[in-house]
Order: C-alpha cells, then structure tokens, then sequence
C-alpha cells in the first residue's frame, strides 16, 4: 500500500528563515523527533546530485537511509529521493510567503513500503502524519523562539 502524507504549518518567520534553517540537513535531528543523525555523503553546500544519510528511529526500528536531492529551488522547493534504504520514498519541501512576516511550510511523503514496512504500511500513513505534525510543530517553536533577525547569522 502507497503511502502519502503532506502536513503543513504557517511559521511566523520569512521564507529567507524558514527554508534556510529547514533545507539544511545538519538541523534535522533538532527539529525530527525520529531522525537521530545525519551524516553529508557529499560536502555541502546543498545542491541537486547532494546525498545524505540519515539514521532514525520509526515504528520500533532504526532505519538508516539515504537521501539524494533531486530538485532544489532555494527559498521554494527541496525534493530528496531514497538513494539507499529500507523502501523508495520521496520528501519534499515547499515554502511559500503567508502574509507579510510569515512562511506557509508544506512537507510531503510518499514512497511504496516493502519488507517489514509493507507489513506495517496501513499504520504508516497515521504514524507518518503524527511525527510529520510534530516536526513541524518543533520547527516552528525553534524558529519562532529566535529573534527574526537572528536568520542572517545562521
């Protein structure tokens, strides 16, 4: 069973802040409550052909994955692809001003389990969502915590 889950979150800072911090692997184990390391594959800065590998915790495993960036527009759009791991899936982000200071964040799943994740993809959606809600609920405190014009120092 496909899986394909898009969560989206309004954060109260600029598209310049929010897609700066979010399309930064190195930031992801502070804002993924699953993803527990990230590991550059290729020497950044991020760019199409990019690999990273990311180590995580989902459903009772640790999943070891990587990621290649396929298509990235900065302050607009990043899509990553499974390189290497336990089932093709695709994550991407989009970013969109929301009123005057705000940043409308879009993050969207969708792969085809196998292995032990087929046998557990009915769940995978729900459980999906609920980290998905949760990260972008941690981005948004982290980046709303921080003063605005703390973007230009990161």
């Amino acid at each position: 069973m496909p899986v394909d889950v898009r969560t989206e979150i309004v954060i109260g800072r600029r598209p310049e802040r929010v897609a700066g911090y979010a399309a930064d692997p190195s930031n992801a184990p502070e804002w993924y409550v699953n993803i527990k390391a990230v590991e550059w594959k290729t020497p950044p800065p991020l760019q199409v052909g990019t690999r990273i590998a990311f180590t995580a915790h989902f459903l009772g495993r640790r999943l070891v994955y990587t990621y290649q960036v396929v298509e990235y527009v900065p302050l607009q759009r990043l899509v990553m692809r499974t390189a290497e791991g336990p089932f093709p899936m695709e994550t991407s982000y989009a970013w969109e001003p929301a009123g005057t200071d705000g940043t409308r964040m879009t993050l969207h799943n969708r792969g085809s389990p196998s292995g032990f994740a087929s046998l557990v993809s009915p769940f995978m959606s729900f459980a999906m969502r609920s980290a998905n809600r949760k990260d972008l609920a941690r981005l948004k405190e982290i980046l709303e915590r921080s003063p605005p014009s703390d973007a230009r120092r990161r």
